[in-house]
């Protein structure tokens, strides 16, 4: 399901029309920040990558405190559980690409509306991320995308004119929500 659209249907991006963005200020390297966007429910995290070192386990574990605080963790079902290790699976894949691929990742952020968990990860890379194809299953390297595409409901691209980098979106479904059918 790869996708190239800046935002999933109904998205309106990165930031709810109201400008709520989670963001706090930070004194160093990473800074946390969490909001809720009242008229939808909506929660968002951001985790400030900048300069960071070990951004894999840091991003993570910013993740993992995102899905205790939003009562994902610790898992009250086998679903839950399996919802919860795919978010961790594709924040490591999408912080990794941007650390091959892309000079690093500047900003992570979760968000979730209590229906869809929406991963985003800014960078500075000019590259377009894509699934390999064919895809090796056998062969080391070269999978994140497609675990990335296997796991989430919709992923894609969102660049801004004018600037530098773009920032990469996915989105996986919170437990217990069923995916709708064709109509």
């Amino acid at each position: 399901m790869s996708s190239t659209r800046p935002y999933s249907p109904g998205d309106r991006g990165p930031e709810e029309a109201d400008g709520a963005s989670g963001t706090s200020e930070g004194g160093g390297a990473v800074s946390e920040g969490s909001a809720t966007t009242a008229a939808t429910g909506r929660q968002v995290r951001r985790l400030d990558l900048d300069g960071a070192s070990a951004v894999v386990p840091l991003a993570r574990d910013f993740a993992r405190d995102a899905l205790h605080a939003w009562g994902w963790l610790p898992a009250a079902s086998a679903d839950q559980r399996a919802a919860s290790e795919d978010v961790l699976l594709v924040v490591s894949e999408l912080i990794t690409n941007a650390c091959l691929h892309a000079e690093g990742p500047d900003e992570m952020a979760i968000a979730c509306d209590g229906k869809v968990i929406r991963i985003e990860v800014a960078d500075r890379g000019t590259g377009e991320p894509a699934p390999r194809t064919p895809h090796r299953a056998g062969r080391p390297g070269g999978h994140g995308m497609f675990i990335v595409q296997r796991l989430c409901l919709d992923w894609g691209v969102v660049r801004t004119p004018g600037a530098a980098g773009k920032t990469v979106w996915a989105e996986l479904q919170a437990p217990g929500e069923s995916t709708p059918g064709p109509g």
